[in-house]
């Protein structure tokens, strides 16, 4: 017998779930550097566009499935047409690489939080980084050996993780959310006026915010922009479909996708004015142009941060000891969505109870993140499998659920009705042309200009044996798995689909 699907206990803890996962650490590391590479202020309006032409159709679209189907991302493509399922699958498949390396960043935030107390990086928080703390081999290749600096809090963060969401839906993930999101927002916040009163803070935010309005001609910034919204938005990777299956019957579609979107998008401008006020001080206080401290990803993170927060004038310690936790909880929120992708995936897929899903599923995630991350070689492999990963898993996938459901299947008038039951916002035959037309043009531009780019100049300069089993190698075998788990027969109750219209 097939176990009752749960319930989110508010709209608000679903809406702050989803913000959770939106808010990660690509909000934090990614949006300002963007943003300042492409144009500045004038950024903002080919974001904006992007939000609203693509971001937000596609959020809708993914809320209306979820919660039409009431099933995880595999079963809701399979109400839509048996032959849509692989792509459900191949979602599942994304999340599980992707979380067994996003879990080591937030445990080096751990680590770092403990080093913010007595500024253990010294005067060279490059060196420490990469030599003494994540001791990176000299050359990609066999693991020779494991840190267990990097081990420990990893499995601690990986413990967090799986006891938040083995209390389930509504006192697990929805209880975490409602502590850790504006907890995260307050910290953030006060973090960011900290930092506008150090001296160089302007220079950053005019550095920032500084509009280039030939950007806006060019056609790299537009794609910038659709690639930050497409990312930071949580979609194409089953996790808004999955969380949207646990709404309640009268659930407003567009409204939440809204509020969502503009929240995550809020926080975005919110990281960007306090990581550039922060550069500004680093540039001033060192005599460069911000040019030239300005970083993205992990650099910016464990690298310009630790420079900015030991040449502080005071309140040092507090200073990054409140920006890692800031950053420990925004991956937390991040990784609880992806890891119930595939625990909903397998609930659904075997009527397994949550709590030994929780632990078989991820017990499995988990032991392969500690196997290959915790060791000298786990910097290279994380470079590699996020960028393919990222590139042509959830890009390519996005692509595929929407050429699919748009243009095969035809279903978006299905979807468009279903959102337009329940939501105060109605959406229309522009919601419909934008993502049927202006979607999948803009992904299908990317991942081309993505493979060219690839043929053309190797990633990162890594061996191409190296790139092509970890960086191909993984993209391509989360794609098989896709096909080969959707070929497997289903049980016959396969999906919780309710049509709400016969519920009256």
């Amino acid at each position: 017998m097939s176990q009752p699907r749960e319930h989110w206990g508010t709209r608000a803890g679903f809406i702050l779930a989803a913000v959770g996962s939106m808010i990660g650490l690509g909000d934090i590391w990614r949006f300002p550097y963007e943003a300042y590479a492409h144009g500045g202020g004038a950024f903002l309006i080919p974001y904006l566009v992007a939000l609203l032409t693509a971001g937000i159709p596609l959020l809708i679209m993914e809320f209306s499935l979820g919660h039409r189907s009431r099933g995880s991302a595999p079963a809701a493509f399979r109400s839509l047409h048996r032959a849509a399922t692989p792509i459900g699958w191949w979602q599942v498949a994304v999340c599980f690489v992707i979380a067994i390396y996003y879990a080591v960043i937030i445990a080096w935030a751990v680590r770092y939080l403990g080093f913010s107390i007595s500024l253990q990086w010294g005067g060279d928080p490059e060196t420490f980084l990469f030599d003494e703390f994540l001791n990176v081999a000299e050359t990609p290749g066999g693991i020779s050996e494991t840190n267990t600096g990097v081990m420990w809090p990893l499995i601690g963060v990986w413990v967090i993780t799986l006891a938040i969401l083995a209390l389930g839906v509504r006192r697990g993930i929805e209880a975490a959310n409602k502590i850790f999101v504006p907890t995260l927002i307050v910290l953030f916040s006060i973090l960011v006026v900290r930092a506008l009163f150090l001296e160089g803070a302007w220079t950053g935010l005019e550095a920032l915010f500084r509009p280039d309005w030939s950007a806006i001609l060019r056609a790299d910034v537009w794609l910038a922009a659709y690639v930050q919204v497409f990312f930071s938005l949580s979609v194409g990777f089953g996790i808004m479909i999955t969380y949207a299956s646990y709404l309640r019957r009268r659930a407003d579609m567009t409204g939440s996708a809204l509020v969502a979107a503009f929240s995550n998008s809020a926080f975005e401008i919110l990281a960007g004015i306090g990581v550039f006020a922060a550069l500004g001080f680093i540039a001033v206080s060192s005599g460069v142009p911000v040019r030239y401290a300005a970083d993205q990803g992990i650099g910016l993170t464990f690298v310009a941060f630790p420079k900015i927060i030991s040449t502080l004038p005071a309140g040092a310690h507090l200073f990054g000891a409140a920006f890692f936790v800031s950053l420990v909880l925004a991956g937390l929120t991040s990784l609880i969505s992806i890891v119930q992708v595939v625990v909903a995936a397998v609930q659904d897929r075997t009527d397994m109870r949550r709590v030994p899903a929780v632990l078989t599923v991820g017990g499995v995630i988990a032991t392969v993140s500690v196997l290959l991350f915790p060791t000298d070689q786990g910097l290279y492999y994380l470079d590699v499998m996020d960028h393919f990963i990222n590139q042509y898993g959830v890009a390519a996938a996005s692509l595929a659920s929407i050429v699919v459901v748009a243009w095969l299947l035809r279903r978006l008038s299905t979807l468009r009705d279903h959102a337009n039951l329940t939501s105060a916002l109605r959406v229309g035959r522009a919601w419909t042309i934008l993502l049927a037309v202006v979607t999948p043009v803009v992904l299908g531009w990317l991942s081309v200009e993505s493979v060219i780019t690839e043929l053309t100049e190797p990633y990162g300069g890594y061996p191409a044996g190296f790139v092509a089993a970890l960086g191909w190698g993984v993209a391509g075998t989360a794609l098989a798995l896709g096909v080969l788990v959707s070929l497997v027969p289903w049980r016959e109750r396969e999906t919780a689909f309710i049509d709400y219209r016969r519920e009256g």
